[in-house]
């Protein structure tokens, strides 16, 4: 009799192993299939060890796109405002003599009104899939400003080479507002609002050492 109720509980023991295999085999079946059918449903995706990878569909950029052209024009006025930033400051570190702190302080007014376009100028590119370089080499090759002197430098001199350099950037957003308009109205008005502050500057760090007209 303890010999028939061993064999029954052994008995019942392998169906329940049994079971549990199964029950696991068809578990770890559905997970697959799952994910499987998860990766087919998206279409295109590929699965990877580390997780699903967007399609080039999906990872490209959407909108307007700046052509060539209309990347280089907003390069250009990019590199002449980081350039007129770093001028100026090292003139207003380096000014000496009469009206010394005026000089300096207004300095810091070009300084601010660079520092803020180029950014705006920087993220409309972005913003047109093209991409802005401000590296130092970049800027140093492609400026159209003339270098700044080393060491110290006189206010009277400081006044007539700020100005130079503010015509400059304005020279620049001048020669490319056409071809800009033509193709992005919205980067030209930009461009406008460059001019209006630049050539505002222009006329009143030239005014310090301007005499009247007779």
């Amino acid at each position: 009799m303890r010999q028939g109720m061993l064999c029954g509980y052994r008995s019942r023991m392998s169906i329940t192993t049994k079971q549990k295999s199964g029950s696991k085999q068809k578990t770890g079946s559905k997970a697959k299939t799952g994910a499987k059918h998860k990766g087919d449903a998206g279409g295109a995706r590929e699965a990877t060890g580390d997780g699903a990878r967007l399609t080039v569909e999906e990872n490209a950029e959407s909108g307007f796109a700046a052509s060539a052209q209309l990347g280089q024009h907003l390069q250009a006025v990019l590199v002449d405002l980081i350039e007129l930033s770093l001028q100026g400051k090292q003139a207003h570190w380096n000014v000496v003599g009469r009206n010394f702190r005026d000089t300096h302080l207004q300095l810091d007014e070009v300084i601010a009104a660079a520092r803020v376009f180029a950014d705006t100028v920087a993220e409309r590119m972005r913003a047109l899939h093209a991409s802005p370089d401000g590296r130092t080499d970049v800027v140093a090759q492609a400026t159209s400003l003339p270098p700044l002197p080393p060491g110290e430098i006189a206010t009277k001199d400081v006044i007539d080479q700020m100005t130079q350099r503010l015509d400059a950037v304005a020279g620049t957003c001048r020669r490319v507002h056409d071809e800009v308009d033509e193709e992005d109205p919205t980067s030209a008005d930009i461009l406008h609002t460059i001019l209006e502050r630049i050539e505002q500057l222009s006329w009143m760090v030239s005014a310090e050492n301007r005499e009247p007209r007779t």
